[in-house]
């Protein structure tokens, strides 16, 4: 711990116990009930290693190679952006939108666009047992984890992939709702975006361009003539572009942002 304090690692002690909970293969329970555990040689080096990793930057999750989102336990690497708790509350929208639908008794078909881990399309085909889920992203390496990560989960019957740039190939197809975590970082805002996450994640999946606001300006109308007439688009944004994408979104009926747990503007819902 004090290697991963020297080096300024947020929250060095966590970081310190989930590197040895991976190395040891064990939960925090065991680590707690046997303190007079000793590391083997091949456990130290290990260790060591992971702590040296962590000291650099590199995200936790890259480590392990794993990240929890909506209780599953999805593989990460660096190919795809690491699942965050704030994205959860892209599903929770989705869930409760689909609540009005009646989704109990209509299938609903529901695409991710951009699915990185797979982690918004995994979470709504769970939730959604009828729905008919299709999850698009441009990267083959992005997909390759996502298509593993629904395989874990015995989800990969239930979710169609396709190396698409955002709706491309979809054209023709209506969905119920159009779901997605976009790149949303303008590059003019890097020097305010965690070192890890600049250094670490794929940028593609971070940043969007000089506004931030690019890929959205691209999604909408492909997602305005994808939709079925009452369908909804529902999207992770930031604080920073939420007046644009308001502005960007006339037109359409009920828009309605929703703020995060620390009252920043985070997803936005809009129906066509």
């Amino acid at each position: 711990m004090a290697q991963l304090d020297r080096e300024r690692v947020p929250s060095p002690r966590m970081n310190a116990e989930l590197l040895l909970m991976f190395v040891l293969g064990c939960d925090r329970a065991y680590l707690y009930a046997h303190p007079e555990r000793k590391l083997s040689a091949e456990e130290f080096a290990g260790y060591e290693s992971a702590l040296a990793e962590r000291s650099r930057g590199v995200p936790a999750q890259y480590i392990t190679g794993h990240q929890e989102f909506w209780g599953m336990d999805l593989i990460v690497t660096p190919a795809v952006l690491i699942p965050r708790p704030e994205t959860e509350h892209v599903v929770e929208t989705v869930l409760e939108l689909a609540r009005k639908k009646n989704a109990a008794t209509e299938k609903l078909r529901v695409v991710d666009v951009g699915t990185g881990s797979g982690a918004i399309a995994l979470a709504l085909a769970k939730e959604l047992p009828e729905g008919e889920i299709y999850a698009t992203d441009l990267s083959a390496a992005a997909l390759e984890i996502a298509k593993a990560n629904a395989s874990r989960h015995q989800l990969a019957s239930r979710i169609q992939f396709r190396e698409a740039d955002l709706l491309a190939g979809l054209a023709g197809d209506f969905f119920d709702f159009v779901v997605s975590n976009p790149p949303y970082v303008g590059q003019s805002e890097e020097d305010q975006v965690q070192l890890e996450v600049r250094k670490f994640e794929p940028r593609h999946a971070v940043f969007a361009g000089e506004k931030g606001t690019e890929v959205i300006e691209r999604l909408i109308p492909q997602a305005h003539a994808a939709l079925k007439p009452g369908g909804s688009l529902v999207m992770e944004i930031s604080g920073t572009i939420a007046p644009e994408v308001g502005r960007l979104l006339q037109g359409w009926n009920d828009v309605r942002i929703h703020p995060d747990l620390q009252s920043i503007p985070r997803v936005v819902q809009a129906r066509k």
